[in-house]
C-alpha cells in the first residue's frame, strides 16, 4: 500500500502562487509516473493537472499549461507542484498519485489532499 501525504495548500489570492509538495512512500518512487490532480467544489470526478515519468518528462492539462509546474525528487521521494498565476477556477483539493505512462491514470488508493483556495 502506497501512502502519499500532501501539503502546501492554502488561502491566496488571484494571481498568487502556491508551492505544492507530495511525500510519498513508494519504495520503487524512481521507477514510476507520479501526478498531480484535483477536484473543484461539487464535481465528483478528480482531474489530471500535472503528470511527470520517471524521465522527468512532464505533461500538463490544457487549463494549467505556463502557470504550473511539476518537478519530483527521486531521493527526497518528493513531488512538487508550483503554481503561479492562480485563478479563482483553480479552487480544488489537490491530490497526487501514483500513475500510469500516456494518460497518467491513477494507481493507488488517495491521499487525505491538500486544500487550495483561490480568491478573486
Amino acid at each position: 500500500q502506497v501512502h502519499m501525504v500532501e501539503s502546501g495548500g492554502g488561502l491566496v489570492q488571484a494571481g498568487g502562487s502556491l508551492r505544492l509538495s507530495c511525500a510519498a512512500s513508494e519504495r520503487f518512487f524512481s521507477t514510476n509516473a507520479w501526478a498531480w490532480y484535483r477536484q473543484a467544489p461539487g464535481k465528483p470526478q478528480r482531474e489530471l493537472v500535472a503528470g511527470i515519468t520517471s524521465g522527468g518528462t512532464s505533461n500538463y492539462a490544457d487549463s494549467v499549461k505556463g502557470r504550473f509546474t511539476i518537478s519530483r525528487d527521486n531521493a527526497k521521494r518528493t513531488v512538487d507542484l508550483q503554481m503561479n498565476s492562480l485563478k479563482p477556477e483553480d479552487t480544488a483539493v489537490y491530490y497526487c498519485n501514483r500513475a500510469t505512462l500516456g494518460v497518467f491514470a491513477p494507481l493507488d488508493y488517495w491521499g487525505q489532499g491538500t486544500q487550495v483556495t483561490v480568491s478573486s
